[in-house]
């Protein structure tokens, strides 16, 4: 964080909020697969997940996921989705490790041909407990971006 003439200038972040019916299978879930817990921003209705210190995936409670619905319904992410995370991993083996570690840990797999070469980008969409997809992938980046 850096201070300006009116106080702390927060870093630009990105919190991805899912909802979950069990929190702490979810934690043990998401600890499994690298992330890593701040006390800071969990409590009994969240807990604050850190993939790096700028992208972090916030679990909640159904109920409290709830109240940030204003005239809308909590869908059953079992049976519905309404996003897909997705985040890059270093290599194509990074990308199994981390699919197979979910699978171990109660979540599941799956891979969608994208009719891309595999040299060029590999992909794999993870399911957790509660339904919620993320999509881990490797992609082969040119140097110049």
């Amino acid at each position: 964080m850096s201070r300006s003439k009116g106080g702390i200038i927060m870093k630009k972040m990105i919190f991805v909020n899912l909802p979950v019916t069990d929190l702490q299978r979810s934690i043990n879930f998401y600890e499994a697969l690298g992330f890593k817990k701040n006390s800071d921003f969990s409590n009994e209705t969240s807990a604050g997940m850190m993939w790096s210190n700028n992208i972090w995936i916030m679990l909640l409670t159904h109920e409290f996921y709830s109240s940030f619905l204003k005239k809308q319904t909590l869908a059953n992410t079992q049976k519905t989705s309404g996003s897909i995370t997705a985040f890059s991993l270093e290599s194509i083996d990074a990308v199994k490790a981390f699919a197979e570690t979910a699978k171990k840990h109660g979540g599941d797999f799956y891979h969608v041909d994208l009719d891309i070469p595999e040299e060029q980008m590999y992909e794999l969409e993870v399911k957790d407990p509660d339904g919620n997809l993320l999509s881990v992938v490797w992609m082969n980046m040119p140097d110049t971006i």
